[in-house]
């Protein structure tokens, strides 16, 4: 089962989509369908919304709020942000068919009235889904996201290489699989950060575009971490072998933290300039989010 969840800004509603969604008991019967299958969040105009589809996940479970009576959370895993958000109509033409039956465009959004949880055909999904991740996905970036021959295996391979219609058909397989992922991740890190590493500054953009800079996650994918800008950071290939080890780490001004007596003399060089904000990205929306930074600091002080 697939369906649409519908998630505003400043709603009121105690959601963090990356790992749960709140919503009030009218939807419990819909949300309860979805479980064990995939959705997309849907950002309206709504509260400055961007009237987009913004990301994908899947539904785990459904658990009641132990706060407020009448409402409940759907559980979340495989959050994953698109390449860019898909707008909700695009040459006016909706992407839910379920909208094409509305003739009156100013009547989409009562059409929409109470129908921010909602089911759409596995089609609609598919489709939406293919054109989030069509930078990932375009061959034109294979090399820049090290998604070409020498870094992806055979079945990573033969996703890659299928037509649009059949990566449509097995979208699924391309969400779950962990190469495109990654190379997802890289892709909107790397951008948000210039190319750049955030500890040393330095910017070296190879053949194809590819960046000498690497995304390493704040909070670690194995530990539950997010697939999201906000907990990724760029970082050079030494720099990130020392941040996944938590040798250095970061304050909460985004100042850097050095194990000194850990880190290797010849790399102590790397960070003369430890007391120096790092580069960050120019949106703020962007930074590491402070709770994933104090996660790293604390294995950091523990080491």
């Amino acid at each position: 089962m697939k369906g649409i969840f519908d998630t505003k800004r400043d709603s009121g509603y105690m959601d963090e989509i990356a790992f749960r969604y709140h919503f009030p008991k009218q939807y419990r019967t819909i949300a309860e369908t979805l479980v064990g299958g995939w959705i997309i969040y849907r950002e309206p105009q709504r509260n400055s919304g961007r009237r987009a589809y913004v990301a994908t996940a899947q539904v785990v479970a459904i658990e009641d709020d132990p706060i407020k009576p009448g409402h409940a959370f759907a559980v979340i895993a495989e959050y994953q942000e698109f390449d860019e958000p898909v707008p909700f109509v695009r040459d006016g033409r909706y992407w839910e068919a379920s909208l094409l039956s509305v003739t009156d465009p100013t009547r989409v959004g009562a059409f929409l009235q109470g129908k921010s949880i909602r089911v759409i055909p596995e089609t609609d999904f598919a489709a939406i889904v293919r054109e989030g991740l069509s930078e990932t996905l375009a061959a034109d970036n294979a090399i820049r996201l090290e998604l070409d021959s020498k870094h992806v295996d055979g079945p990573t391979q033969e996703l890659l290489d299928l037509p649009l219609v059949e990566q449509e058909r097995r979208i699924e397989q391309i969400l779950m699989n962990r190469k495109i992922r990654e190379a997802s991740f890289r892709r909107k890190v790397c951008d948000a950060y210039d190319n750049r590493c955030a500890i040393t500054g330095l910017r070296i953009v190879n053949g194809g575009g590819k960046s000498e800079a690497q995304a390493a996650h704040i909070w670690s994918v194995a530990d539950g971490g997010p697939d999201v800008v906000q907990n990724g950071i760029a970082l050079s290939a030494t720099v990130h072998w020392l941040f996944d080890r938590h040798l250095i780490s970061l304050t909460d001004d985004y100042r850097i933290l050095v194990s000194h007596n850990k880190v290797p003399s010849e790399l102590r060089t790397l960070f003369a300039k430890q007391m120096d904000r790092i580069h960050l990205p120019e949106d703020v929306r962007l930074w590491p989010h402070p709770p994933y930074v104090a996660r790293h600091r604390e294995r950091f002080s523990s080491m």
